[in-house]
């Protein structure tokens, strides 16, 4: 008599499978037979439990063979999804599990060609969400601090419509390259100018006066950056719609997103939910795929001061939570709505106006470092404040020299962003230019 290692499967459970011993007769007839378990003899030549019949993996699943542990993982393949558990994997098409969380008004396929599920708007629905997105999350020290004189890298030229300057720009976006991309309000346009260039920007949507034909747009608020699709989506509230406008070369006109919205912000999370602001709903929705309508997540009672309402709000930053933080131009305060919430909780201001470390008197463009801490202009004080998670004042990192041109002030500060190396991007509205901050 000998004994011989083996290892056991159960069925078409694909646990991970301990070694065991049993007795064998010389002919190699196992003696210990069960009709729930099947033995298998470990070979000497089976240094892989995948070599036969995938692991009992199935046709929908790749099977690993880990020798030090003599376990077999399977995963599921691209456009298949696991609705067993981690030691029984089952493989079905990830379209016929929720509609591949494409949503109610797209159908799902499976593209081999980028070997992923792909789902497709049905007629009337356009897409809102992409792959990659603009997700600015920036890494501050807590003790950073940044020059007082910024350098203009934006117009800067007077108030006007030619390419070198901007007249009332609202929202924008620095991209990792340091190109800032400007929703010029009053001049019905987007502008981009890239890193290197201060002296003209590129119109890249619009510039064909106000108006709703789909080559216009009429007082649009802010952009983001979809990166998955190379295109920019724009909040045009003059004509009650969020659109979307390829980069490519040679684009002459967008296409509607969302429509029926006066929006003023927007926010994209890493989940490709969008989010919009609506100032006059007094609300913010999320949307997802092909979806119109969207999900309340912040506000929806009315106009009001209470922590369930929101007054006129305007800016948005989402965290990697999904937690929105939302700019109330009217409340003076900027409100954190948890995921899921009711209502919002005060992460700055809410006061009431005033100039007090305290307070903010009209904030506007916001954002979150990975630190927690909230970075918000602050319109009619001049100033750009840092307010770190959980204070109860905040602090002024530039600004707060009353209102002027000078490289140390501001005349309604609208925007907030920081590039890849922590410098402080402040849309400067009145004065029409963008300036930079480095960091010391």
């Amino acid at each position: 008599m000998m004994t011989t290692a083996c290892s056991f499967l159960s069925g078409e459970n694909h646990s991970p499978s301990p070694v065991i011993s049993f007795i064998k007769s010389q002919k190699g007839t196992p003696l210990l037979v069960s009709d729930k378990y099947i033995f298998k003899l470990n070979k000497a030549t089976t240094t892989s439990g995948c070599s036969d019949n995938n692991g009992d993996c199935g046709a929908n699943a790749t099977c690993s063979y880990n020798a030090t542990t003599s376990a077999v993982k399977c995963t599921c393949k691209a456009g298949y999804t696991n609705t067993g558990s981690a030691v029984n994997v089952v493989c079905i098409d990830s379209c016929t599990v929720n509609n591949g969380d494409c949503g109610a008004n797209a159908t799902c396929s499976y593209n081999a060609t980028i070997n992923a599920v792909e789902c497709t708007c049905t007629d009337g629905y356009i897409y809102t969400g992409s792959a990659s997105q603009d997700i600015r999350t920036v890494n501050i020290s807590a003790n950073a601090n940044w020059a007082q004189n910024g350098l203009t890298i934006a117009g800067g030229n007077g108030a006007g419509g030619a390419t070198n300057q901007l007249n009332w720009p609202y929202g924008f976006v620095v991209d990792d390259d340091q190109t800032v991309i400007i929703a010029d309000s009053w001049n019905n346009r987007i502008m981009q100018w890239t890193n290197g260039d201060t002296t003209n920007g590129q119109v890249v949507a619009g510039g064909n006066g106000a108006g709703s034909g789909l080559n216009q747009l009429t007082m649009p608020t802010d952009v983001l950056i979809d990166n998955a699709t190379d295109s920019l989506i724009i909040c045009d509230p003059g004509n009650q719609r969020v659109v979307r406008w390829s980069r490519r070369s040679g684009t002459i006109q967008g296409e509607i997103l969302i429509d029926s919205i006066t929006c003023y912000g927007l926010a994209m999370d890493e989940q490709i939910y969008l989010y919009v602001s609506d100032y006059v709903k007094q609300e913010v929705r999320r949307y997802q795929g092909c979806d119109k309508i969207g999900i309340l997540v912040a506000g929806g009672n009315g106009q009001g001061s209470g922590l369930n309402q929101l007054s006129y709000p305007t800016f948005l930053f989402v965290d990697g939570q999904q937690n929105v933080y939302v700019s109330e131009w009217q409340n003076h305060r900027v409100m954190k709505w948890n995921k899921g919430a009711i209502e919002g909780i005060v992460v700055a201001g809410g006061q009431g106006a005033g100039s007090a470390l305290t307070q903010l008197n009209g904030p506007l463009g916001i954002i979150v470092d990975t630190l927690g801490a909230l970075y918000v202009v602050d319109e009619f004080n001049y100033r750009a404040m840092r307010w770190t998670q959980g204070a109860t004042q905040g602090t002024v990192i530039v600004g707060d020299n009353g209102q002027g041109a000078g490289a140390n002030q501001f005349y309604n500060p609208y925007g907030v962003s920081f590039d890849r190396y922590g410098n402080l991007f402040v849309l400067d509205a009145g004065n029409g230019r963008v300036q930079r901050f480095s960091i010391e």
